[in-house]
């Protein structure tokens, strides 16, 4: 004999618990058609922040200045819907920009 209820409470986190373990395991699939509004100064500062570079060292990589590297990010953010640097990072492997060790 359970607990009532129980199983109503389990349920969605066995659910959700099932689902991130799917997402783990599964690899994305490239998508790089995301990726089409994007000029390739943005690409490459995408494919900088996905390597995990800050600001500073973007700038330098790309030969621009820090403010320019700043609003390259920020016009990234806003070109893809994205909350955050670490939802750019995510982009950039989802897409196939960036590949695990490309760095």
């Amino acid at each position: 004999m359970g607990l009532p209820g129980f199983g109503m409470i389990m349920g969605p986190i066995v659910g959700r618990r099932e689902s991130c373990r799917a997402a783990a395991t599964s690899p994305p699939q490239p998508d790089p058609r995301r990726l089409a509004a994007l000029t390739e100064r943005e690409r490459e500062v995408l494919a900088t922040v996905g390597a995990g570079c800050s600001n500073d060292e973007i700038a330098a990589l790309l030969h621009i200045n820090p403010a320019t590297a700043r609003n390259h990010v920020s016009r990234l953010l806003t070109k893809l819907h994205a909350r955050d640097r670490a939802q750019l990072v995510v982009l950039a492997y989802e897409t196939g920009l960036i590949t695990p060790g490309s760095r």
